[in-house]
């Protein structure tokens, strides 16, 4: 297993590659007891921003967790493909945050459908894992 702590300027091809393509991740956010909130969702990977999002409702257990900042893994896989994010995410409101959300997810995605009680994820990254098999050729 390798790790690459963003520099995002500097993020391997291969790893950039992989978040971009169309994959389901899993998000895991902890409950107050600590024990591990485990859900399928889109992450949109922003280099500009230097963060990744996810879009959800505003009443989602998810959303609830991130009322204030908490710690976040999402993973994804592709066969011997797969690549973990680990950061502190935020649940936000921000019409400009939810609105950026959206465009990044509709880029890796499809555009998501209206949902006025959407909230934003933000994912402030703070390191990525993934297996040997992402960097072969």
């Amino acid at each position: 297993m390798a790790s690459f702590e963003p520099g995002w300027g500097e993020l391997p091809a291969p790893l950039l590659d992989f978040w971009t393509e169309r994959h389901l991740c899993t998000l895991t956010t902890l409950r107050t007891d600590g024990s591990p909130h485990v859900v399928p969702v889109g992450v949109a990977l922003d280099p500009e921003e230097e963060c990744a999002w996810v879009i959800t409702g505003g009443g989602s257990v998810k959303a609830r967790h991130l009322r204030t900042p908490g710690r976040v893994a999402a993973c994804q896989v592709d066969g011997p493909r797969w690549s973990t994010l680990e950061g502190t995410a935020v649940a936000t409101t921000d019409g400009a945050d939810v609105a950026r959300a959206v465009e990044r997810y509709a880029g890796r995605y499809r555009q998501p459908r209206v949902n006025p009680e959407r909230v934003a994820l933000r994912i402030t990254v703070s390191r990525f894992l993934f297996g040997p098999g992402l960097l072969r050729d």
